[in-house]
């Protein structure tokens, strides 16, 4: 949770609906995390939900500049739209390297994903920090991470795949990030092999386009609101503290 009420009593429920290899994702997080830091901003829980770019990727990847070639007709294309949104994360602390991001399936980090919200440390029990930590991240002036081992692994593999240069579809890897957030190895490792959340987030994904989500980021306030694409601070915290103020009367 962020804000000042650590019980989480208060606290607005948010949805959002992302992917580990989309830049506006990690982008928007950034900028949502900078909304939550704003004085009018109500206090938050999170729920990352899934939702996939390219649901027939590859398991085994190949570099994102041929994958943007294919999707957007042409190696020029391809490269102009990396420089960006590369120039777009730079405006919020991110430090994108694209040229050797891999573009694989992310249906596994998404399983991954939601086994941490469902046996990591609750979000309604943590409290902000001002600066907070992400491997390999950009730090945003202004903004704090998001608490909670959900987020963090969220944060881990968004990083992972733009930062890095990592394969978020290798089991390796996505049991290493667990690792880094304070998950147990054995436990993820088991739960990418068993095939566990495979169900689970199938649904979730089936529930997402039940409910028109066709694009991502989307926040999901309360259950009532939909807030698409990456939109600046001040607007994300408009949203929040209307939704907010609504639920009291």
């Amino acid at each position: 949770m962020t804000g000042s009420n650590p019980t989480g009593a208060d606290a607005l429920d948010v949805r959002i609906y992302s992917d580990v290899v989309c830049p506006w994702c990690y982008i928007g997080k950034r900028r949502f995390e900078a909304a939550l830091a704003l004085p009018e901003c109500p206090p938050v829980r999170v729920r990352w939900m899934p939702f996939q770019l390219d649901p027939g990727a590859p398991a085994q990847g190949e570099p994102v500049a041929e994958a943007y070639a294919k999707k957007f007709g042409g190696a020029a294309r391809a490269q102009q739209i990396m420089a960006q949104v590369t120039e777009a994360a730079a405006g919020e602390g991110l430090e994108f390297h694209l040229d050797r991001a891999i573009r694989s399936n992310t249906f596994d980090a998404h399983r991954l994903l939601w086994w941490a919200g469902s046996v990591g440390a609750n979000p309604e029990t943590s409290t902000s920090t001002s600066t907070g930590s992400g491997s390999g991240s950009g730090s945003g002036s202004g903004s704090a991470r998001l608490p909670g081992q959900q987020s963090a692994l969220k944060e881990s593999l968004l990083a992972a795949y733009f930062n890095e240069g990592l394969d978020v579809s290798d089991h390796r890897v996505l049991a290493a990030r667990a690792a880094e957030v304070g998950l147990d190895t054995d436990q993820a490792t088991e739960v990418l092999a068993s095939g566990t959340g495979t169900d689970e987030v199938r649904s979730e994904l089936a529930d997402a386009m039940a409910h028109d989500v066709t694009a991502v980021p989307t926040f999901i306030l309360d259950g009532r609101l939909a807030i698409p694409g990456a939109q600046d601070p001040a607007t994300i915290a408009r949203h929040l503290a209307r939704i907010a103020a609504s639920t009291t009367q």
